[in-house]
């Protein structure tokens, strides 16, 4: 990146970096498209109580309050207040709202796609913002929801991830009804507890996770040695099955979670080879995920984190006894922009859109220069209008400076070139006709070889 942002946490791009990252939202929002996605935009702002009523996550939350607040207002700042107005940390909770309020206007299963600004209060790091961009996809159905749905979910993620300007990646899927149904077989009853230790595996290692176990959860030695057994269990194929089936745990549950992951990870064997493991060790600390578990790491930048992340919810949504299944998963843009842009994985061919500026004999020429470029926009080509008639030389400097590749010229006769500043080339050009290569018309984001 070409500088650091002044207030720390709430990143800004430069005009060219921020063509890469439309460039991202561009390929994400088609991809997302093309698999019948529809787009959806929901309010910055919810309840507290709407917000925290599923995961600890209070901490992360930005509470929403007038600096001029009166008496009568003063408690709706209050954190202790569910109504409490605070900024949306994530989109799949406001979406869950969304769904419950909307139900008897949509079409249920509901595939809906979201790319906007989140807001959470953590200590700013690389990869770590606390104002950035999601892009989420989720299938919420009425009354069930088929686990097929979780399989599509992540082929189509794979499928968008693979079409950006990225290293390579994994999606590492796991199970909770496996995990949970395992954890329930060796004896240990605070499932949630157990997941959420597991959960930090990556961060703190397998010792510290054991006594975790052992001295908040009241773990034994062998049930401890038995959860880091599973957790410790990764394949890029469906031999997972037989490995946890060797551990000799007999569970409902963790046949069911067995079975659903098995057809996740057969499906992407299948429609994306090498792009998704089984990783009985993905946990995601959130409580309300209920089936499937994903989190994405790019190939040779694990320190990163999860790149997008996600899975199976059957109870966030629900109105009365009706329920809201659904499955989806979020992409960290920001994360993956600022990634590409520090280690320029990709870069704009230009720091701006137009592709011409049409200089000016004269100040009063300016009206008929006006005319070319409505010509030229006309037929789909980013224009511009010199403002003052200075020496062409100096027009000429300024199309470069602004990474203009063209420069029309009119003469007192109405004859027309063209001149590409790079090369130095010169030619005759009708406004009506001529056109730049297929490679200038538009910014092209290239990518490291």
């Amino acid at each position: 990146m070409a500088r650091t942002a002044s207030l720390s946490g709430f990143p800004e791009w430069l005009p060219q970096e921020r063509l890469v990252e439309l460039h991202v939202l561009d390929t994400l929002r088609k991809t997302f498209e093309l698999h019948g996605f529809s787009s959806i935009e929901t309010r910055a702002v919810e309840t507290v109580g709407q917000l925290l009523r599923k995961g600890e996550i209070d901490k992360e939350v930005y509470g929403l309050s007038r600096l001029q607040d009166d008496e009568g207002e003063a408690a709706k700042s209050d954190k202790s207040d569910p109504n409490a107005l605070a900024l949306h940390f994530d989109l799949t909770v406001p979406f869950a709202r969304y769904v419950v309020e909307n139900a008897g206007y949509l079409a249920f299963p509901f595939r809906r796609y979201q790319i906007q600004k989140v807001w959470r209060g953590e200590r700013p790091q690389e990869g770590r913002a606390r104002e950035f961009t999601q892009a989420d996809i989720d299938v919420v159905g009425d009354g069930e929801l088929p686990f097929r749905y979780d399989v599509e979910i992540a082929l189509v993620i794979a499928e968008a991830l693979s079409a950006l300007p990225i290293p390579d990646f994994r999606l590492r899927i796991n199970n909770r009804k496996l995990a949970e149904g395992f954890y329930r077989g060796i004896g240990l009853t605070d499932t949630a507890g157990v997941l959420r230790s597991i959960d930090k595996l990556e961060k703190i290692g397998a010792a510290k996770v054991a006594e975790l176990l052992k001295s908040e959860l009241g773990a034994t030695d062998e049930q401890a040695v038995l959860a880091l057994e599973l957790a410790g269990i990764r394949t890029e194929d469906t031999s997972f099955v037989e490995r946890v089936r060797a551990l000799g745990v007999k569970d409902d549950l963790l046949e069911e979670g067995l079975n659903e992951l098995q057809q996740v990870i057969e499906a992407a064997v299948q429609r994306a080879p090498g792009k998704v493991i089984a990783d009985l060790s993905i946990a995601r600390g959130l409580d309300y995920y209920t089936g499937t578990v994903v989190e994405t790491v790019l190939v040779g930048h694990e320190q990163l984190g999860s790149i997008c992340s996600g899975g199976r919810y059957d109870a966030l949504a629900s109105k009365g006894n009706r329920k809201f299944p659904g499955v989806g998963l979020s992409i960290g843009v920001t994360r993956l922009v600022s990634r590409i842009l520090s280690q320029e994985l990709a870069t704009a061919s230009r720091s701006v859109p137009t592709a011409v500026l049409v200089a000016l004999n004269s100040d009063d020429s300016w009206y008929a220069a006006q005319d070319i470029a409505a010509q030229l926009r006309g037929r789909g080509i980013a224009t511009e209008v010199a403002a003052k008639a200075e020496k062409f030389g100096k027009q000429i400097k300024f199309a470069d400076r602004r990474g203009i590749p063209f420069v029309w010229f009119t003469d007192d006769h109405g004859k027309h070139q063209v001149k590409d500043i790079r090369s130095g080339e010169q030619v005759d050009a009708d406004p009506a006709s001529w056109a730049p290569s297929e490679e200038d018309l538009h910014v092209r984001i290239t990518t490291a070889s």
